[in-house]
């Protein structure tokens, strides 16, 4: 055997020494260990929602950022308000399957309708956070309307919310604070805190896990 064709058989040696475990095995990106896929309500349709399956595949640059202006695009805390819960995405997807696919809860996309029309977490309806922060000048209108959007009901003494669904509420990310600033007002309004959920990963974690994004539902 000649010198070249030893130093071919050795550089082929030292890469399969050198190559991961894992590399170029084919198998399947699941959510967790035992689920692959699921479906949730969005508008009148049946969405399936499964991770990508490329591996390769990353986050487009606009959420792939690092560093942007702060204020007003600040780190957000965990904690929103006393009593409202911080999940992730598996508690999410448990919201979707459970509250939002049997009608007694809703994802609500807080972002302003232009960012709401680029795409959203399938299942979700768009109630803008300008819509639920009186404090902030919200439309007393708007905020009427979105209220009862969630189930809550108007009455001589103010707002009933026994009847209210539960909302998990989400915008751009830990860097966004329109879900922060729409938690804060539900529960300035008395919304019950133990009815709404924060996820605070947002459009960028859901997208890094590689889960579907889709157009908005017809909502009429």
């Amino acid at each position: 055997m000649n010198m070249p064709h030893i130093m071919k058989l050795l550089f082929v040696v030292m890469a399969l020494v050198l190559v991961s475990p894992w590399e170029g095995k084919a198998g399947p990106v699941n959510i967790t260990k035992d689920l692959a896929k699921f479906t949730v309500q969005h508008g009148k349709q049946q969405i399936t929602v499964q991770r990508n399956q490329d591996t390769r595949a990353v986050i487009e640059p606009d959420f792939a950022k690092t560093s942007r202006n702060c204020p007003p695009f600040c780190i957000q805390s965990i904690d929103t308000a006393p009593g409202v819960k911080t999940i992730g995405e598996l508690e999410l997807i448990q919201f979707m399957t459970q509250e939002v696919n049997k009608g007694t809860g809703l994802l609500i996309d807080a972002r302003t309708p232009d960012w709401h029309a680029q795409g959203v977490i399938p299942g979700s309806i768009n109630i803008p956070y300008t819509e639920l922060t009186p404090s902030l000048g919200s439309n007393p209108i708007e905020t009427e309307n979105a209220l009862k959007r969630t189930g809550a009901v108007q009455g001589e003494g103010g707002w009933d919310f026994t009847k209210a669904k539960k909302l998990a509420i989400w915008c751009n990310g830990p860097w966004c604070g329109q879900s922060h600033a729409a938690i804060q007002g539900l529960v300035e309004m008395k919304y019950p805190a133990d009815k709404i959920f924060y996820y605070r990963g947002g459009m960028q974690m859901w997208k890094l896990f590689g889960f579907p994004v889709v157009p908005p539902a017809d909502e009429k």
